[in-house]
């Protein structure tokens, strides 16, 4: 086990000697909310400790402890002698484990398969050979053949199931893994012991071609769920393990972030994320807010403006001073609103694990009953073992298991058609719920790429300039300048002494004149006496030596479907809401293009996550549609939520999935798949009810062989599989 101390960079102890200290630990062997229940009960008897919170999606164990009554290593190893190995919390290594897990799955798999098509064409040939007279020697040679194929088979494809069952039973509980090993390994014991015998039949075949599906619906779950990972994990990233510190001496030394304390001096160079909340101090420069405000252009910062931990200084060196830091700022808040909304969906797990917990009794006792029946009825151990057997197998959740993975690999491939990715487990059971959209503004319903919008008022030399000047900044208004000018223009403009002023504009001389493109006020431009018209968006003005300012205004594009879309939406019955963290008067704007009268503007990601918990509260299932950072608490709070492919990395990450290309129309195209896809897992359900209500007294019954329960229980499968892949014929 790690050692882990207090002083650990990721897990850090933010805090003062005063106060209970903080530990991040990361724990393996999580999987349900029995798993966090043990954890957290344990750790709130545990001396020291104030509180506990484990997280399931990132196996991230915060605990609040007290210096002098426990220690980080007295945690870590009470937590890993409860099963649950601790160490520091690292999101990489997390990564790493998951993406592991998943070959080691697709490795089973692919040997199971190999093992099930080869031990099931001898089984052909010894059931062919029963017909045609074949020898007792040769059936025999078939069946060690089989054995020298499927043993090795077993112990290894079976292993993630066998591990399993090993330590819910080393923990004195049961989980769905139990049953099924105990077919497996029965199964297979029974048939070497047939086969040593030289018995007529042998059921290795059972065995493998049980595994193989189990497997199956195994790895398409686990995948399903791994590109669900959480999106808090992805926002830890953001944070900066050291920072610039400037001394009272004036010299900077790099300290870690965990050490930053308010009132401190960092000093922040241009392209570096800040480390803290605080406020400018001197210095003047450009900032990516769109963390905070999902404003996608930079935003100037001035001295005594406010700044946030995780935006991003883009143009000058500042220094900032400290007003929070640690979990105090606002990039640790929308960490935890995050992992609060993601614990909200843990009940499906919680569904999921008290169903096992019925299932696995049920199936034990099922399948001890008829083990001990037909021994007190026929006094014959092999033939009542190998009953009880083709009960567990029979009884094994191979459809049921299914049931879910099938339709949501068909509702997937069928929306990947259309460029929407599924990424959450059970996002289109939650999609097909919805009955209400919030979308947000930029990036959504607008592309998000700003475009010039008066080119006609403005004279084509004034144009010619600005565009020449503007080449030579990466703002986004001057990026969208450029895109406007003339391309087939020729003519070189010479300019000199260019320079950018953060948080002002660009400027240059051309002909013994000075050029001046940027704010007003850069531009010495007399906004009154200017004809503004309607226009609310961003604007650039130019200046030409003493020549009147020329304006240039700016708007973001509507996406183009994205009316057809709304309506559509609305015809299915969903009500249409927008909130966005932009200005009141452009917000209101777009709202009455696409006639939404529910809008709220200059949303916080805090305020969107309580409007959303606010419609939840009143009976409503929402489905958000964002795309900023700011989005991103947002769209892990909603019942469901999507996200275009043009949206921050965190908030691809936290969506239940995320659409490609500029039109909005794979929004209602998720919506309709995914109330499909639903009917389709519940006549799944249904089918699977059926299998078992009609083969589960016939094999107790003792007409079932573990061979014929095997076929039964592979045909379920197969059944399950073939109805979900009618998905693809719905219109």
């Amino acid at each position: 086990m790690n050692q882990v101390t207090a002083a650990t960079p990721v897990p850090a102890a933010e805090s003062t000697s005063a106060s209970p200290e903080t530990l991040h630990l990361m724990v393996e062997n999580v999987h349900c909310a029995g798993c966090i229940k043990r954890i957290e009960n344990t750790l709130a008897n545990m001396p020291g400790v104030a509180a506990s919170r484990v997280n399931l999606s990132t196996k991230r164990l915060r605990v609040d402890w007290l210096p002098g009554q426990t220690t980080p290593d007295a945690i870590a190893e009470t937590v890993t002698d409860l099963g649950f190995p601790a160490r520091a919390f690292d999101p990489a290594a997390l990564e790493d484990g998951g993406e592991a897990e998943d070959r080691r799955l697709l490795k089973a798999m692919a040997v199971a398969g190999f093992a099930a098509a080869n031990v099931m064409l001898l089984s052909v040939s010894v059931w062919s050979g029963h017909f045609s007279g074949m020898g007792g020697a040769t059936r025999d040679l078939f069946h060690w053949v089989s054995a020298l194929i499927a043993l090795p088979a077993v112990v290894y494809a079976g292993m993630p199931f066998f591990a399993s069952a090993a330590r819910a039973l080393a923990n004195r509980a049961l989980n769905m893994d139990v049953p099924i090993s105990l077919a497996v390994i029965l199964a297979a014991g029974m048939s070497l012991q047939q086969t040593m015998k030289g018995a007529e039949h042998a059921y290795f075949d059972a065995s493998v071609t049980l595994l193989f599906f189990l497997l199956i619906g195994r790895y398409l779950d686990r995948r399903a769920r791994t590109k669900a990972r959480s999106a808090a994990t992805r926002l830890l990233g953001l944070r900066a393990a050291t920072a610039m510190v400037i001394g009272a001496d004036g010299k900077q030394r790099a300290v870690a972030t965990t050490s930053l304390v308010p009132g401190m001096v960092l000093a922040v160079a241009a392209g570096e994320r800040l480390a803290a909340d605080g406020e400018i101090a001197t210095g003047r420069t450009d900032m990516d807010t769109s963390l905070v405000t999902g404003e996608s252009l930079p935003q100037a910062a001035a001295p005594g403006d406010a700044v946030y931990a995780g935006t991003l200084n883009l143009t000058a060196p500042v220094e900032v001073r400290i007003t929070a830091a640690g979990e105090d700022t606002l990039l640790a808040e929308i960490v935890r609103l995050m992992e609060a909304a993601e614990q909200g969906r843990a009940k499906y797990v919680k569904l999921a694990d008290r169903a096992a917990h019925i299932y696995a009794p049920a199936v034990h006792i099922l399948a001890a009953g008829t083990l001990a029946g037909w021994w007190l009825a026929t006094g014959d151990w092999e033939r009542s073992l190998l009953t009880a057997v083709a009960v567990l197998i029979i009884t094994c959740p191979c459809a049921l298991g299914l049931a879910v993975p099938a339709v949501q690999v068909v509702a997937s491939g069928r929306l990947l058609q259309r460029g929407v990715l599924l990424k959450a487990a059970d996002g289109l059971e939650r999609l097909a719920q919805v009955d209400h959209v919030v979308f947000d503004k930029t990036g959504t319903l607008t592309l998000g790429e700003p475009a010039l919008v008066n080119a006609d008022d403005i004279p084509p030399h004034s144009l010619r300039l600005a565009a020449a000047l503007a080449a030579h900044s990466r703002h986004p208004l001057a990026r969208a300048l450029v895109k406007a000018a003339p391309q087939d223009d020729n003519a070189r403009i010479d300019l000199a002494d260019i320079a950018e002023t953060p948080g002002c504009g660009l400027s240059a001389h051309h002909g013994g004149r000075l050029l001046r493109l940027g704010s007003a006020a850069w531009c010495h431009a007399d906004i009154t006496a200017s004809d503004t018209g309607a226009a609310t968006g961003p604007e650039f003005w130019l200046a030409d030596g003493d020549d009147t300012p020329v304006r240039f205004v700016f708007a973001d594009r509507l996406r183009d479907d994205a009316r057809d879309t709304i309506a559509r939406l609305r015809a299915m019955g969903l009500g249409i809401e927008l909130l966005s963290g932009d200005r009141e008067d452009v917000v209101r704007t777009v709202a009455g293009e696409f006639g939404i009268k529910d809008w709220r503007a200059q949303c916080p990601p805090a305020a969107k996550v309580q409007r959303l918990k606010d419609l939840a509260a009143g009976g409503r299932h929402v489905v958000m549609v964002g795309d900023g950072l700011n989005d991103a608490p947002a769209l892990a709070a909603g019942h469901a939520s999507l996200s275009p492919a043009t949206a921050a990395d965190i908030s691809q990450t936290a969506a239940d999935m995320v659409f490609q290309g500029r039109s909005l129309a794979p929004v209602a195209e998720a919506v309709a798949v995914a109330r499909a896809a639903t009917r389709h897992v519940k006549q799944n359900f249904a089918l699977a009810l059926l299998y078992n209500v009609i083969a589960v007294p016939i094999a107790v019954a003792g007409f079932a062989t573990p061979l014929v329960a095997a076929v039964a229980m592979s045909s379920s499968s197969i059944l399950v599989t073939l109805n979900a892949l009618r998905l693809k014929l719905v219109k």
